[in-house]
């Protein structure tokens, strides 16, 4: 599947439910999330939808591979 036209809302529970990450704080158009060891942040804004090299850069911050990404979807 491919990396393209995602939401932001689905980008964030991904990431809570399969990965390990929780919401640490929402300033203005972006959130802000932090895994389980608080040893990444990862800070994803509110677009819809999200262009695919954000979104790429996104799971490069959280260390999640887009084949472990798109597996979720």
């Amino acid at each position: 599947m491919s990396l393209r036209n995602h939401s932001w809302n689905v980008v964030v529970k991904i990431l809570t439910e399969y990965f390990e990450y929780t919401v640490l704080r929402q300033k203005g158009s972006h959130i802000s999330l932090v895994n389980r060891d608080r040893k990444r942040l990862v800070v994803i804004p509110r677009h819809d939808p999200l262009k695919e090299p954000t979104l790429k850069s996104i799971l490069d911050q959280a260390g999640v591979s887009n084949e472990e990404f798109t597996k979720y979807l």
